[in-house]
């Protein structure tokens, strides 16, 4: 559920109109509901009330410090992939204790830089990684806790391009050699403590089947390490839940919990969840103004001032993101393409959908993008990125401003 609805024919986010942000702030601009945020870290916090849990909410999904504020706030840690976000995370107020570092690439820098913090746990994905995470915490004399992301060869029946848990996929080790490192640390590598397993099956999963294929394979391997002396405290799951862009039948979190409960039941590990998409997908909308409409010789264009580089996943996934109007009107609808400024055919937010009438300064409000939306924003074709907003009722802040033509240069030099 989200925060954004009519009122009689004005669009609102909380308690305030969204043509009103628009006109203070400009567009493109990316509005989220703190009240939406906060709901649904409730909703996933409660579906696991009655069991040991840690959620660490996952950086890259929205990574606006004010974002993981909110959060952290109410008790969440972070999944981190890179040292900037465990930046960003510390900046925001995060408990290292709460942090977990995941990802197939860490640099040496990032990982000494993730010790010194005194971060939960490290999400090895390859042997090499093991070794070198070793390495650095002897250097700097500490213990390094870690766990191995299991690759458990689970379909998780989602896009191919955010499916982490096949055998072809890059992430994640083996289940058998994965066993073998546990083993290996545990007798050679002396600067490693073993403390839980990982496995994370994919994004955007809206069933509930693959988390429960995938726990009952990490369920053996659990028992296996154990049996070898391995003293398993964690088992993070991941994250992946879906949330509804279109007509997904996504799970609410208390049926995922349901689930997710009764099969660790007796395992005796805290459970671990990095939740991203389902915790700020719905609770964000990118708010563009329409520039010009053309009827082509087949088709009928609508061109916004927003474009791939502020919202890449039509482009880069085909998808779907529902595309209201921030005021409406009674005009009868069309068959149009929603497209940007940008040199490319991708450059588009929706293709031969059923809209109404826009016209020239129109706005619309592009929902479901408070996910991989900013974060995954660029400055092509030398683009400022866009505004952040975040409302709290009937007021909103400005949670980082838009950029500028001299911010696009920062850091360059004439040769």
């Amino acid at each position: 559920m989200h925060f954004f609805t009519y009122k009689k024919n004005k669009f609102y986010a909380e308690d305030i109109a969204v043509e009103k942000i628009a006109k203070e702030v400009g567009t493109p601009c990316y509005v989220y509901s703190q009240k939406t945020l906060t709901r649904h870290y409730a909703a996933f916090d409660e579906a696991f009330e009655s069991v040991p849990h840690l959620i660490c909410y996952s950086v890259k999904a929205n990574s606006n410090i004010a974002v993981l504020n909110t959060f952290i706030k109410q008790g969440s840690g972070v999944d981190i992939v890179s040292g900037g976000e465990l930046f960003r995370a510390l900046k925001a107020g995060a408990n290292p204790k709460k942090i977990v570092y995941s990802g197939v690439g860490k640099r040496e820098d990032e990982i000494e830089y993730a010790l010194k913090t005194g971060i939960l746990m490290f999400n090895v994905e390859s042997p090499e990684e093991l070794r070198t995470i070793n390495k650095i915490a002897g250097r700097l004399k500490k213990k390094a806790s870690f766990a191995v992301r299991v690759n458990p060869n689970v379909d998780a029946k989602t896009h191919p391009y955010i499916s982490t848990g096949l055998k072809k996929n890059k992430f994640g080790i083996a289940t058998e050699q994965a066993i073998k490192e546990y083993i290996f640390a545990k007798n050679n590598l002396k600067n490693l403590v073993p403390i839980g397993v990982d496995c994370h099956i994919g994004s955007q999963l809206t069933q509930i089947s693959p988390f429960v294929d995938a726990l009952k394979k990490t369920k053996n391997i659990i028992a296996t390490l154990r049996k070898e002396g391995i003293d398993v405290k964690y088992l993070d799951m991941g994250g992946g839940l879906g949330i509804t862009y279109k007509d997904e039948d996504a799970p609410h979190p208390s049926k995922y919990g349901k689930a997710v409960i009764s099969e660790t039941k007796g395992l005796d590990v805290t459970l671990i969840f990095e939740p991203g998409r389902v915790m700020v997908g719905n609770a964000g909308i990118l708010v563009a103004k329409v520039l010009y409409t053309k009827q082509g010789t087949e088709k009928n264009f609508i061109i916004t001032d927003a474009a791939m580089n502020d919202l890449a996943r039509p482009s880069l996934y085909d998808s779907y993101h529902a595309i209201k109007p921030v005021r409406k009107n009674s005009g009868k609808e069309i068959i149009a393409d929603v497209v940007g400024p940008i040199c490319e055919s991708g450059d588009f937010f929706a293709k031969d959908r059923e809209l109404p009438p826009f016209k020239s300064g129109d706005l619309m409000a592009i929902m479901s993008a408070g996910a991989y939306g900013f974060s995954m924003s660029s400055n092509y074709n030398s683009r400022p990125r866009a505004v952040e907003v975040m409302v709290t009722g009937n007021k909103f802040k400005i949670i980082r401003d838009r950029e500028s033509y001299k911010d696009l240069i920062k850091g360059e030099r004439l040769s």
